[in-house]
């Protein structure tokens, strides 16, 4: 049994659960890619990944290339000398920096491949409203998420589960399959499965302005899904007009009760207390938004401040 030297590449924080749990399992760290330093915020400060600051405080060996096709950086990732790559929540990589290890390079995603391949496979299958999703783990090939698939496990979706509930809960999830994989590639165990291609896989396409704009003529619980799968980053968004004003909401957290009624799609039926929007088969409750220039606040404590008329409405 050949002992594993590994390379991890990862950025956010869900990437930070995975190798946290490598770290604590003893397996051999020769070094940490991760995303170069930018500036974020209206400070512009320059800010770490969440993979840097736990390589930092970790003392594990870092590299962060603008380019993974720079010579310079495929000599140091060479010096390293590792056998196997891990990547989780990075970017796509080219062919000379997958295929450099022995035992290959594997991707942990965030979804029960083939479905949900893509940049944001968490929210999209909330938005989509499934009842469950998981975790696959895959040999990296030349396109995205497509390449060999090795284990994966599954995890039901809570009814009203947020996105960001799920993500944690998918970390966790993931730590295991990747300990299950490492296990496997180090005694020699490894069985693949070929991703199948057909044209009813669903895609997660990146989360855009656009696609986080609630849509007011869909149904209550489709809406409800959009919020949910949405929460808490980056958020459904809709205009609310009312009294001459106009203000780009974000809305965190509903709940939809699907009931006849005679209001107009998108109006606002609101009391000292709660806030509704009628939709076409029922209201959704907002329970948390956020209005421009204030911060996240629960309906109530927004309730205070300000008062809609009957004329108030969603778009």
């Amino acid at each position: 049994m050949e002992k594993l030297r590994i390379v991890f590449m990862g950025t956010p924080e869900f990437a930070v659960g995975i190798l946290d749990t490598i770290y604590k399992n003893n397996y051999e760290i020769v070094g940490v890619i991760t995303a170069a330093d930018k500036p974020a915020g209206r400070g512009q400060k320059i800010k770490y990944s969440a993979v840097k600051e736990y390589a930092l405080e970790h003392n594990l060996r870092l590299l962060q290339p603008t380019n993974l096709k720079d010579e310079t950086f495929l000599e140091e990732l060479r010096s390293l000398n590792a056998n196997l790559q891990i990547v989780v929540a990075f970017r796509m990589l080219p062919e000379v920096v997958w295929r450099m290890p022995k035992f290959g390079t594997f991707n942990l995603h965030a979804s029960l491949l083939p479905e949900y391949r893509g940049a944001a496979p968490i929210n999209w299958a909330i938005i989509n409203g499934e009842t469950k999703t998981g975790v696959t783990t895959f040999f990296i090939d030349d396109k995205i998420d497509t390449g060999a698939m090795i284990l994966s496990d599954v995890l039901a979706i809570g009814e009203n589960e947020s996105a960001g509930e799920l993500h944690d809960r998918l970390m966790v999830l993931g730590s295991g399959t990747v300990l299950k994989t490492l296990a496997l590639i180090e005694n020699g165990n490894v069985t693949t499965t070929i991703q199948p291609t057909n044209d009813d896989i669903k895609t997660a396409y990146k989360l855009n302005k656009d696609n986080c704009k609630i849509d007011f003529s869909k149904s209550g619980s489709e809406i409800h899904n959009l919020i949910r799968g949405l929460s808490p980053y980056p958020a459904a968004w809709c205009f609310i007009k009312d009294n001459g004003q106009e203000w780009n909401v974000k809305i965190y957290e509903t709940s939809f009760e699907k009931e006849a009624h005679q209001h107009q799609v998108g109006a606002l039926i609101s009391t000292k207390k709660e806030l509704k929007i009628a939709t076409k088969d029922g209201f959704l409750s907002i329970r948390s938004l956020q209005f421009p220039g204030k911060k996240r606040m629960l309906t109530h404590e927004l309730l205070n401040g300000i008062t809609f008329t009957e004329n108030a409405i969603a778009l």
